[in-house]
């Protein structure tokens, strides 16, 4: 009898080791993955911006709030189309690209869902963010003219519309039509002013540069320089990032052109926002909310502004002491959707009047 019970015990021993190692080893679940993402204290951010600034700043929001922010940094287009093939499977929480038609076009493409909050729409007006609240703008550049100071005085020089004028005939610069930001502005244009307008401009811009465009922002500046041309239009945080460049060659650059804020054209000077929105398919959202309002923020907008030399999109805090040296200007008074939704026809015209 003791025999006999000393092998069931031994027997029903075995099957419980045999069951427990069973559920040991079987897999998870994907719900169950999917549960543990959804809780875990992460946000997962597809980033266009790889700057020193972004990434302290998330230093800062991971020690604040614990959340743990991880980046695949990458250029815009790159990201999109990863958004856009990896669909409801994706990672991602947050897309953060340069430009409002960029964000429009995801926007377009379904891969970004509403992500508005109390404070965020405190942080951030409302012109600067998507009408439906699918993008947040997080920093502001404004495009405007720049200028060699040793050839050209500021009282020569007045709108974006004034560029056309024979007098600049041979001594604009600017970037190719490929570029979103020329994009961004004659899409500002088509709005304000209408196609037609917007057609005849173009084609001024045209006739006047002093060669066929090609390079960055930076390269349009050195090109004033090296007398290339007298005046070109590009992005005021280039200018900050050569003045406060490592290379010598860089700063040299900075200290001899001006920036000129073309305030009489028709609606003020032309602005455009890097932005981010939440992804469709974010198993975070609560934490890519939170990240959004961390970086709009006015702890987050100073170091935009002073190390980055960006204008913070949040009205309580102010420009650095570098871009009030350049002055005030008066802002385009549109919403910056439209400039997403005018970007095609605004491609097709600078096609039609031969803007390489």
């Amino acid at each position: 009898m003791k025999k006999r019970s000393l092998i069931l015990s031994i027997t029903t021993s075995l099957l419980t080791v045999s069951m427990l190692a069973g559920c040991e080893s079987k897999p998870a679940t994907t719900s169950t993955a999917k549960e543990a993402t959804k809780t875990s204290g992460v946000v997962n951010v597809y980033t266009e911006r790889n700057y020193d600034v972004d990434k302290q700043l998330y230093a800062d929001f991971e020690k604040k709030t614990g959340i743990k922010v991880n980046l695949i940094e990458g250029k815009g287009d790159e990201l999109l189309e990863r958004l856009v093939r990896e669909g409801k499977d994706s990672e991602a929480d947050m897309f953060i690209t340069a430009d409002a038609g960029k964000l429009h076009v995801a926007k377009e493409k379904g891969v970004l869902q509403p992500s508005l909050s109390d404070t965020i729409a405190k942080n951030v007006p409302e012109n600067l963010r998507d009408k439906d609240s699918n993008w947040i703008g997080l920093t502001m550049r404004a495009r405007v003219i720049v200028y060699a100071k040793d050839r050209v005085e500021p009282e020569q020089l007045s709108t974006y519309e004034d560029l056309t004028s024979d007098k600049w005939k041979g001594k604009v610069l600017v970037r190719s039509s490929s570029v979103i930001y020329n994009q961004s502005l004659l899409a500002s244009f088509i709005d304000i002013n209408g196609e037609q307008k917007t057609t005849e401009w173009a084609k001024g811009i045209v006739a006047n540069l002093a060669r066929e465009p090609k390079g960055n922002d930076r390269d349009q500046a050195k090109a004033v320089v090296a007398g290339v041309g007298d005046v070109a239009i590009m992005n005021t945080y280039y200018v900050g990032l050569l003045a406060n460049s490592s290379d010598p060659e860089e700063v040299k650059v900075a200290e001899k052109i001006g920036v000129f804020f073309p305030n009489q054209s028709t609606s003020g000077t032309h602005i455009n926002v890097s932005g981010a929105g939440v992804t469709k398919s974010s198993k975070n959202k609560e934490n890519a909310i939170k990240l959004i309002e961390f970086l709009s923020s006015t702890e987050a907008q100073k170091s935009y502004a002073s190390v980055n030399y960006e204008y913070p999109v949040n009205k309580a805090v102010e420009p650095s002491e570098l871009l009030k040296s350049w002055g005030e200007f008066k802002t385009q008074n549109i919403n910056l959707t439209k400039l997403g939704e005018n970007n095609k026809k605004a491609v097709e015209i600078m096609n039609a009047v031969g803007w390489k």
